[in-house]
């Protein structure tokens, strides 16, 4: 079940309905997981910095059980977001940071109990 948090000091107007339905679709593909396991929250208008430059810029957390556990793994998948976000949000790729977390079941709550027990 991944939990994709992006934020950004973009205006709220550069996140789309039809843009938030590509990053689903193109996590599910990132990732390997079945699209509707696929959680997005989006936080536009942001003040933020990176690097010292409050020049347009985006942060994609990424969280999950299984496949952001090891450097190869977030290598690779750090690739296709960095791909998927410059295109998107019209961004340069060092405007843009990733910071991967593995989950596990247990930390999860799902309908009244957490994945472990699902």
């Amino acid at each position: 079940m991944p939990f994709l948090e992006l934020e950004s000091n973009l205006a709220a107007s550069c996140f789309s309905e039809a843009l938030l339905e590509r990053l689903a679709r193109a996590a599910a593909a990132i990732l390997d997981k079945p699209q509707e396991r696929i959680n997005i929250s989006v936080r536009p208008n942001m003040i933020m910095a990176i690097g010292g430059s409050t020049s347009p810029c985006a942060q994609l957390v990424v969280s999950s059980i299984g496949v952001v556990g090891n450097a190869e793994h977030n290598k690779q998948h750090s690739s296709k977001f960095f791909e998927f976000l410059t295109k998107e949000l019209g961004l340069r790729a060092d405007r843009i940071l990733i910071r991967f977390y593995p989950l596990e079941k247990w930390q999860i709550g799902k309908n009244g109990t957490v994945m472990t027990f699902l």
